[in-house]
Order: structure tokens, then C-alpha cells, then sequence
């Protein structure tokens, strides 16, 4: 198996490189308006943006980035296919503007305008984010009541595009069947709350870079592609950041297109790649092994697994999964200036 990866340096806003109806999921996380690391990169869009905040106008100028977002969430929908799903990640803003502090809801706010894109909404997931801080609140302390509840998770949006995903051919099916996840899998992924993933790291040199830059954990994006498409579909994140989700669409076995607006990142993200083949390898080993151990559980103190996977040569709990097969990452190569090639085998699980 062969997929493509290819990195657009280009513009969220505007993707007509991009065909109408040519991506099967999306997996982004857009800057967050109303938290001050984006403020330049909103002015920069519109500089009435800038304007607002210097006059203390917050109300505008979260309206205002907004608008700018919409105009990506309508691209979002002209190239994903029918059935397509899109997955965004974003968290609300606390700030103070001038002598006010209150929340902006980034996550309605962007749910509002798939609503009016004609996107149909699914249940969505908060992911909290651990936090060893020593204080929980904001403001006054102890004295009423002038503290304020801390912000400790973010929301993962899901829309999907024009109704249920439909497979068809017999290599739809099959490709379906054997992207198939564990039983124990969908019991933790399907949840609406997450406690069980950690932020990510910004692996980027020079501060000026990092600045600019956010990324949420590699955990995120895999459990997304895994729950919502199928081997060789295609992923798209037209806020590529750092390339977490080209990484995770890498290490999956689906192909991946990224456009990021700042050219300082783009090159980035071919570096990080570099590393795609051992995180896979390692992914494809934990995940398999956590699956044995749940197994060894189940027979200990429940009733074992009734079926049986041939290919990845352990017992599975149900028919869903007998064809479920793991490719595992064995080379990548530049094809061209922007174009990533991975090939993969077949998982050899050992007897």
C-alpha cells in the first residue's frame, strides 16, 4: 500500500488548489480567537481586528475573527465528499479587555456557522487537559465573587456533510472492514470526554517560531482518523501548524494534504515527518499489545473473546474485527518539493 502526502503553503481561507468533493475527513485546529498569541495572525487577515482590540472593543474583534474562520469552514465543506466528516479541535478564550474579563465561546460560535453551511452536527468531545497547577481559579481568591472557574479542556467539533457515509464497491467493504478498531477501542474512543490525553510539546527551534505555532497531542488526531475513515482515504488540515494530523494520517496509512499559511512551519513539518517510520512501528506495538493484555483480563475475570483475527493471530470479541489487518510504515520518501510518499506491508505479528 502507497499514500501521498503533500503540504500546500497557502491559505485556509482560500483552498482552490483543492477539488470540490476530494476529501473524505478533516482534522484541524484553527488559531483561537480572542487568545492574545493569535492576535497579530487575525490583524494580519483584517486590520480592523487589530483595531477593536486597541480600543478595547472585544465584542467586535471576536466577531471579526470569526468572519475570517467562516470563510474556512466554507471551503471545508465545498472539498470534503458526501459523508465526509470534519473534526475540529478548538478551545473557548478567557481574557480581559481593558477592565473586563469574561469567556469568548469559540465553540459555539463555530458551530453556529456549520449550522448555517448546511453541515449535519454530531455529538462532540471535551478533552481535559491535566494540569499540575497548584490553583484552580482566577481573580479574588477566597472572596466572593470575584473568582473565576479555570478553562482546563477543549472541544473536538464533529460535523458531517450531507449525511451518512455510504460504502458501496466490495473494496470499499473490504477496505472498511479490515480498518476496523478493538472492542475495547470503541468503548474509551467513543465517549464524549477525554481525560486521557496529554498537551503536546512545541519541537520547534527559535522562540520566534514557537510563538507562532500550536499543536495538540499526536493521540488526538490518530484516535480521530481511526474512528471516522478508512485506509487510503484521504485527511485533510488546512491548519497545519506542526503536521500532528499529517503525521497521524502518515502513520495510519491514509493520504494527507496540509495548507499553513506560514512558510516558517511548512518546513517543519518535513522534518518531523522524518520520524513517522519508528512513532509507527511504535503505535502499531502498543496498540497491539494493549489489545493481548486486555484479552489475558478478559479470560482471567470475564467471558473470553468468542472470535478469532487470522492475520493479526489473537482473539478479538466480535465479527466486526476478524478482518481487521495493521499496515505498518516501512519507508518515506520526498516524491517531489511538497510531496511525501509512504509505503507500507502488512503487520507480522510473529507466531
Amino acid at each position: 500500500m502507497r499514500t501521498t502526502h503533500r503540504i500546500i503553503c497557502g491559505d485556509a481561507r482560500d483552498m482552490t488548489e483543492l477539488d470540490p468533493n476530494s476529501v473524505d475527513l478533516v482534522v484541524t485546529s484553527p488559531p483561537y480567537p480572542m487568545i492574545k498569541m493569535w492576535d497579530e495572525t487575525f490583524a494580519s487577515m483584517n486590520p480592523v481586528i487589530g483595531e477593536a482590540i486597541e480600543r478595547e472593543d472585544g465584542r467586535t474583534a471576536f466577531e471579526l475573527m470569526h468572519a475570517e474562520l467562516d470563510l474556512a469552514w466554507g471551503e471545508i465543506h465545498r472539498v470534503l465528499k458526501d459523508g465526509g466528516i470534519a473534526c475540529i479541535n478548538v478551545g473557548d478564550a478567557t481574557r480581559s479587555i481593558g477592565s473586563r474579563f469574561q469567556i469568548y465561546p469559540n465553540h459555539s460560535r463555530i458551530l453556529s456557522r456549520l449550522i448555517d453551511l448546511g453541515f449535519q452536527i454530531l455529538p462532540w468531545i471535551i478533552w481535559r487537559k491535566p494540569t499540575n497547577a497548584p490553583t484552580k481559579f482566577m481573580g479574588s481568591g477566597m472572596l466572593p465573587a470575584g473568582a473565576y472557574i479555570t478553562l482546563e479542556h477543549e472541544f473536538v467539533l464533529i460535523a458531517r456533510k450531507n449525511g451518512k457515509r455510504m460504502f458501496a464497491s466490495e473494496r470499499e467493504k473490504r477496505r472498511r472492514r479490515e480498518s476496523a478498531y478493538f472492542w475495547e477501542e470503541r468503548n474509551r474512543w467513543f465517549s464524549d470526554v477525554w481525560t486521557d490525553l496529554v498537551g503536546a510539546s512545541q519541537p520547534l527551534r527559535g522562540e520566534e517560531t514557537r510563538d507562532r505555532s500550536a499543536a495538540f497531542p499526536l493521540d488526538l488526531p490518530t484516535r480521530l482518523i481511526l474512528m471516522y475513515s478508512v485506509y487510503g482515504d484521504t485527511v485533510l488540515d488546512p491548519f497545519l501548524g506542526t503536521g500532528t494530523t499529517m503525521r497521524a494520517a502518515m502513520i495510519l496509512g491514509r493520504n494527507s494534504i496540509g495548507i499553513e499559511i506560514d512558510k516558517s512551519l511548512t518546513g517543519a513539518v518535513a522534518e518531523r515527518l522524518t520520524d513517522a517510520i519508528a512513532l509507527g512501528r511504535l503505535f502499531i506495538a502498543e496498540r497491539y499489545d494493549n489489545h493481548l493484555r486486555f484479552v489475558r483480563e478478559r479470560d482471567s475475570n470475564k467471558t473470553p473473546p468468542r472470535y478469532y483475527n487470522q492475520r493479526l493471530r489473537c482473539p478479538v470479541m466480535t465479527s466486526q474485527e476478524t478482518d481487521m489487518v495493521f499496515y505498518e510504515l516501512t519507508s518515506v520518501r520526498t516524491a517531489d518539493e511538497d510531496v511525501i510518499v509512504a509505503e507500507y506491508t502488512p503487520f507480522d505479528c510473529g507466531e
